[in-house]
């Protein structure tokens, strides 16, 4: 059974970059033809796509959030990083990582960590 688990930095200033890193368990990240996802979803909004990381370790970006961010990973440590730039109070939401097919079919969900960005 493969586990998913975010943690973050919980309260980020505006403007600060935070990084939010999700460990995977019961299975490596580099497993042949599985994809590892960021999603996130802010109070009262649907989920959003904010881009992933493939097997060969290479990443890819929602087209809306490239240029904040950066999605990294340790395969030493089975661990996938998500980090986000120059956040604002919009950038408040439950950060999730899921484990998808080439067709981003999603069969794994962490439990997701809640960032919130305030003054």
């Amino acid at each position: 059974q493969v586990q998913l688990q975010e943690s973050g930095p919980g309260l980020v200033k505006p403007s600060q970059t935070f990084s939010v890193t999700c460990t995977v368990s019961g299975g490596s990240i580099t497993t042949n033809y599985v994809y590892w996802n960021w999603i996130r979803q802010s109070p009262g909004k649907g989920l959003e796509w904010m881009g992933g990381i493939g097997y060969r370790g290479n990443p890819y970006y929602s087209p809306a959030l490239r240029s904040r961010t950066s999605i990294s990973r340790d395969t030493s440590k089975n661990q996938l990083t998500l980090q986000l730039s120059s956040v604002s109070p919009e950038d408040t939401a439950v950060y999730y990582c899921a484990r998808s097919d080439s067709n981003f079919k999603i069969d794994y969900w962490g439990k997701g960590t809640l960032v919130t960005v305030s003054s």
